[in-house]
């Protein structure tokens, strides 16, 4: 199974999140991290989101780590949820009252089908 691990990149150790990769890959899923697995020369960044976009499309699951900061996470989640993709949490901000970007992401995590399937459509209405 293959995974695609969401988790910040600019200003973290290259380590930082290796522990969670460790622990992914002993549960024999094939991980993609971007620390690692996606280069990160890139002047503007565009490269770097295709990049992740299209490791996310051939991604089975997205296992996510957020500080609650990072611009380049909420992108990444952004695909991954535009994409319909089962998301699995190791670390976000606590939960908080009303909406938030933390609270929808908890939503996900626990209720998959509130997602609709990527290789399922949805009826339209009829009139």
């Amino acid at each position: 199974m293959k995974s695609f691990l969401i988790c910040p990149v600019r200003g973290m150790s290259p380590d930082a999140h290796k522990t969670a990769v460790e622990l992914l890959e002993a549960q024999g899923f094939k991980v993609h991290w971007p620390p690692r697995d996606t280069d990160q020369n890139d002047e503007v960044g565009l490269r770097i989101c295709m990049d992740n976009a299209n490791a996310i499309a051939a991604a089975d699951v997205v296992h996510v780590i957020w500080d609650g900061k990072s611009q380049g996470c909420l992108f990444d989640l952004g695909v991954a949820f535009a994409l319909k993709k089962k998301l699995e949490i190791f670390m976000i901000p606590a939960m908080s009252e009303g909406k938030s970007f933390q609270n929808m992401m908890a939503a996900w995590a626990v209720e998959p089908s509130l997602v609709t399937p990527a290789n399922q459509t949805t009826k339209e209405p009829q009139s």
